[in-house]
């Protein structure tokens, strides 16, 4: 698509679908008669951390059951070949990208296999159950919970990610809804920094009109696609 020396690439759920990541909602957008915004707040967790708690113990542990796709090892050899600057942003949660090999990735919404310290900040992988109040390896209290930005918490390294659409060529959005903020609005940030903007999604997001150009298919086959396209040019 372009020369570009620098890319800032950001993933959505779409990447993780064709590795069979759940989403958690049944009808009605519910698990288990709880819509999921009551148990992916600050207040849900302070008003039943066991049900919060629990909510995360299972997809954690359904990380076991599902592998990196065609798309993640695509981009973990876009990492290891591009000699400019490479982001990878993801808004998932889950380890494919880092389990495909990418090395040059941030997770903007955290990491089910982290565990945070309420208390002191701390942060510690953790692959099993975390019950409530369990106890942080570096302060001693009673405070880690899932390391998971919640609803009406601000993303992670958003300097670093504003910073990196500023210097960016080329902004590619992979598997995204286009509709959850600030990630929304990344690809206008990047075009009036002057990059080219590309969209690789099933079906048109809700930003597709602020794309350069749109690609629409699984990301299974457009990302490796793409990626074999841009480092042959």
């Amino acid at each position: 698509m372009t020369a570009a020396a620098n890319i800032v690439i950001l993933t959505g759920a779409g990447v993780s679908a064709e590795s069979g990541i759940a989403t958690f909602r049944g009808p009605g957008g519910l698990w288990e008669g709880h819509r999921v915004e009551d148990v992916c707040t600050p207040e849900a967790l302070a008003r039943d951390p066991a049900l919060v708690h629990r909510f995360y113990d299972l997809r954690r542990a359904a990380l076991d059951a599902v592998a990196p796709n065609p798309a993640h090892h695509a981009l973990a050899r876009l990492d290891a070949a591009w000699p400019g600057e490479l982001l990878i942003v993801t808004q998932n949660v889950d380890d494919l990208h880092e389990r495909a090999g990418a090395r040059r990735l941030l997770h903007m919404h955290g990491e089910l296999r982290s565990a945070l310290c309420a208390a002191c900040g701390a942060r510690h992988a953790w692959h099993g159950a975390l019950p409530p109040a369990t106890r942080c390896r570096t302060c001693g209290a009673p405070a880690l919970r899932p390391d998971i930005v919640f609803f009406g918490e601000m993303p992670y390294e958003m300097e670093r990610i504003e910073a990196a659409l500023a210097r960016a060529d080329l902004f590619v959005s992979i598997g995204t809804s286009g509709a959850v903020y600030p990630a929304a609005g990344f690809v206008r940030a990047a075009d009036a920094g002057g990059a080219a903007t590309l969209e690789l999604n099933l079906e048109r997001s809700a930003g597709s009109a602020w794309f350069d150009e749109t690609r629409l298919g699984p990301a299974g086959v457009l990302v490796p696609a793409w990626v074999d396209g841009l480092l042959a040019s």
